[in-house]
């Protein structure tokens, strides 16, 4: 059976509305004969007589008046439709996930350069590199940036910059009263009882990855926190160490309240990146913040092809 149109569905609700045909017409801006011929169409389309026309006017049949409820949702549901296609068309907010410590201490100073060049709203969510991950896979976020070391072979990606990760401990702490001369080495260090990430955090991840480049595994006794906040008030509490972004800890460090413990044998150094879907429309306002979140020039067009994993 061939399915009734849309606007042959609105007519009919018009008519029930209406009590006429030529009222119906003049509401769905066609002249009466193509209203009549339409809903005549409609009634060959579904075998059913809808409409009454030997009274004055159009009075619905029972068949009709039962069809004209059904119809009504479906318009109802059309009107939904347009007006959300509509909204989505003239919604130019930018959606942004980011892991936490690129959001606390490299995303404020971004979005400000990135006003100086777009007005487009920005609307910024934060959460560990693995969230950030599945809000760019479900279309929940345009871009993404991440701390983990690895990226899905289905979303591109490109290195805005590099980090370093530091291990840090309370003033006092046994580990910074070892010799200058004898770095904690990668065997010590995954023996340690860190304080660490949540798993699914791209810090947690680049520790565990470090570790096992250098033939270690990390120690299961690791107290996991949420936030790298909680992490810091653990570690300055005394008794545990932690593996950090020396973004995440600058402060602590140069008040005194952490102190960094050199290492050896081990690379913490880390990539941190913006994902994509591959299929993302190109938007230049998310051109621009990737243009500034490398250092280049903002208004550049950066390349989106695959960077190496």
């Amino acid at each position: 059976m061939e399915m009734p149109s849309a606007e042959s569905l609105r007519l009919l609700v018009a008519v029930a509305d209406l009590g006429s045909i030529s009222a119906a017409a003049r509401a769905c801006s066609i002249s009466q004969p193509s209203a009549s011929a339409r809903l005549r169409h409609l009634e060959r389309q579904l075998r059913l007589e809808l409409l009454d026309r030997r009274t004055r006017g159009a009075e619905l049949t029972t068949e009709g008046a039962a069809v004209t409820e059904w119809a009504r949702a479906v318009v109802s549901a059309m009107s939904a439709l347009q007006t959300g296609a509509e909204a989505l068309r003239f919604d130019h907010t930018v959606r942004i996930a980011c892991s936490q410590t690129i959001a606390e201490y490299l995303m404020p100073a971004w979005l400000a350069r990135l006003r100086e060049h777009a007005d487009e709203p920005v609307h910024l969510t934060v959460g560990n590199s693995a969230a950030v991950i599945a809000d760019v896979r479900g279309h929940v976020a345009d871009l993404g940036f991440i701390e983990g070391p690895t990226v899905p072979g289905d979303l591109a990606s490109r290195t805005v910059r590099t980090d370093r990760m530091v291990l840090v401990a309370a003033p006092g702490d046994r580990l910074t009263r070892r010799r200058a001369d004898r770095p904690v080495t990668p065997a010590e260090l995954a023996e340690l009882p860190l304080v660490t990430r949540e798993p699914g955090a791209g810090t947690r991840e680049a520790l565990e990855a470090a570790l096992r480049r250098a033939g270690f595994e990390p120690n299961p006794q690791s107290v996991a926190l949420g936030t790298n906040a909680a992490v810091k008030i653990m570690v300055a509490a005394g008794g545990r160490a932690a593996v950090l972004s020396e973004l995440a800890v600058a402060a602590e460090l140069r008040e005194g309240r952490l102190v960094e413990v050199p290492t050896e044998g081990i690379d913490l150094r880390r990539r941190l990146r913006a994902v994509r879907r591959d299929d993302a429309a190109p938007r230049e306002v998310v051109d621009t913040l990737l243009a500034v979140a490398s250092g280049r020039a903002a208004g550049a067009s950066p390349d989106h092809r695959r960077s190496s994993r």
